[in-house]
């Protein structure tokens, strides 16, 4: 799924061109959704989606709902491309399966940070309502991202680089305690 949300950022990301960006998310959309009853092209992404996605469970109906996200990064809509993260963290505990929704909002702060890390842009990193739970642990490697996520949006920028002391800290804090 991350592959899919990273192919996804890079026709975002790298457009010059707001239309043709939107072009090639619909190509992506569509061929996800022609996985449900198609076998895969030789695209190794869709491949990998096809092989451990489908097979346990998420539609790739459901991973084209990841283009909405990216569609309004494109057109710096906030609410629907933090919506992005909303859909990957709602897709990931699924195949873990939990179905709570608190693990959807976290998706929100998630993809707010990511963004902020991917284009070096203080407005995407706006803090949301911070959900305050305890995770069980076999959450904890998804709900890992959250917790830095959340570390990112209270310190604001300039970002701290992904490798720090602080970082660690906070991921085997998350992963002891299960708190955010």
């Amino acid at each position: 799924m991350f592959n899919i949300d990273d192919a996804m950022a890079d026709v975002v990301l790298k457009a010059r061109d707001p239309a043709l960006a939107a072009i090639k998310l619909a190509w992506w959309r569509e061929q996800l959704q022609a996985l449900d009853v198609t076998p895969p092209p030789a695209e190794p992404r869709l491949r990998a989606v096809s092989d451990h996605l489908i097979r346990n469970g998420v539609s790739g109906e459901q991973v084209s709902a990841l283009e909405d996200g990216w569609l309004g990064v494109l057109h710096r809509d906030f609410d629907s491309a933090s919506a992005r993260g909303l859909i990957l963290f709602g897709l990931l505990a699924q195949l873990l399966g939990e179905q709570k929704t608190e693990f959807q909002d976290l998706g929100r702060a998630w993809a707010r940070a990511d963004l902020a890390r991917r284009t070096g842009e203080t407005e995407w990193l706006r803090q949301g309502e911070r959900t305050r739970v305890r995770v069980r642990r076999r959450m904890r490697p998804l709900t890992a991202l959250a917790a830095l996520a959340l570390r990112d949006e209270e310190r604001g920028f300039p970002l701290e680089p992904e490798r720090t002391p602080g970082r660690s800290w906070a991921l085997l804090r998350h992963r002891v305690s299960g708190r955010l």
